[in-house]
């Protein structure tokens, strides 16, 4: 399995392939092909929270003293993107606290070095993303706070666009997050994001807006109270694609909430919606395969405040042939894999898990490194120099 002290990811990537291709029926796997794969990923996860803990002991240093040993915060930087990588699963991602890493990495959110605050948000925005545990680990943090600070005040627009996606991966699918989020007048935010010439930044408010109204209807007397309709209005003639989509989804959620009054200018809709499909009709084939989720939106839109089909409909253009027939692809790996990954996450006997028995020695600290870990680090930095 291993080679030159590390895994053997060139072993392991062409037994993935060769029993994962789709191309022939999956064969029955040997008690040695369950050994060897179960002990090649055991052996990953092992490397990946030693170096876990070891960037966390970085992490926790004073900055005084990372600065006489020579650290940069580009350093710092690069130490955060590899965080980044290991945290993109779930089970890392909910390491991270056990191992000590995760309040010195909502630290970094009020570093006075902007490119660090927008990538520990990055970092932190990946971590609580469909993850329930990670999400009230953070909120009991006070993870919430330095992020709407970004949010609303930091100089950087790409630190404030981060701590945007970090909020709305934190807050979704998240009642307590949500009720912070309004009780910190997240809305008056997001109102100032509007006016933002950053068409991500937009993009980003407008998707979590649409999102929070979805969630609760009541949110539309507070976003019209703000005057957030009007800007969304304007916004559905954005140059940007996304822009343009996501603000008539929010305008399709408010304009089912009858009792907002919401779209109460309902001429000035009216009359961005028919020039909007104006422009639709004069597309091209392939213009109009692009713009499919807009397309549906306005006429869903028209239909809710008009009570009427759009002409869209009428020209046949909101639904084109060969659309309503789109299915997905089979998942041939996940259908292959999920079997024997699941075996392998299941806690012991004892209550312990995997990466709770990864550790050799918990009481010795870990040295303090920046670069990447031995064995992981040896295929890391292959796969970067490719």
């Amino acid at each position: 399995m291993a080679k030159d002290g590390g895994l053997d990811w060139d072993g392991l990537l062409k037994w993935s392939l060769a029993n994962s291709d789709g191309t022939q029926p999956a064969r029955q796997l040997t008690d040695e092909d369950r050994r060897w794969f179960m002990e090649a990923m055991q052996a990953q996860t092992v490397d990946v929270v030693r170096r876990m803990k070891e960037i966390s002991l970085v992490m926790s240093t004073p900055d005084n003293v990372l600065q006489s040993q020579g650290v940069t915060p580009d350093d710092i930087h690069n130490m955060l993107d590899e965080l980044h990588e290991h945290v993109e699963s779930i089970d890392m991602a909910n390491d991270l606290h056990s191992v000590g890493g995760l309040v010195p990495l909502l630290g970094y959110l009020r570093s006075p070095h902007a490119n660090l605050r927008a990538k520990a948000a990055d970092v932190v925005s990946t971590i609580v993303q469909n993850n329930p545990k990670s999400q009230q680990l953070v909120m009991e943090a006070n993870g919430l706070d330095p992020l709407l600070t970004n949010f609303n005040s930091d100089s950087s627009i790409t630190s404030r666009t981060k701590a945007l996606g970090a909020i709305s991966s934190l807050i979704q699918h998240n009642k307590p997050g949500i009720t912070a989020f309004r009780l910190a007048n997240g809305y008056a935010a997001l109102k100032d994001a509007l006016s933002s010439d950053d068409v991500r930044f937009q993009r980003k408010a407008l998707n979590l807006i649409k999102y929070l109204l979805h969630e609760n209807s009541a949110d539309c007397s507070i976003v019209t109270e703000l005057g957030i309709p009007r800007q969304m209005v304007h916004l559905t003639s954005s140059a940007d694609s996304d822009v343009r989509e996501a603000a008539l989804g929010g305008l399709l959620e408010l304009a089912k909430d009858k009792k907002s009054g919401a779209l109460a200018d309902e001429e000035k809709l009216k009359s961005v919606l028919q020039s909007r499909i104006e422009v639709i009709c004069e597309m091209s084939q392939d213009q109009l395969e692009a713009a499919r989720e807009e397309r549906q939106l306005v006429d869903s839109l028209w239909k809710e405040c008009y009570d009427a089909p759009s002409s869209l409909r009428e020209k046949g253009l909101v639904v084109l042939p060969g659309e309503e027939t789109f299915t997905q692809p089979p998942d041939v790996a996940g259908k292959f894999f999920e079997p024997a990954l699941r075996a392998w996450s299941t806690p012991k006997q004892d209550g312990s898990n995997i990466s709770e028995s990864a550790g050799e020695n918990k009481d010795a600290p870990p040295p303090l490194l920046l670069g990447p870990g031995s064995s992981y680090g040896s295929s890391a930095s292959q796969n970067n120099g490719a």
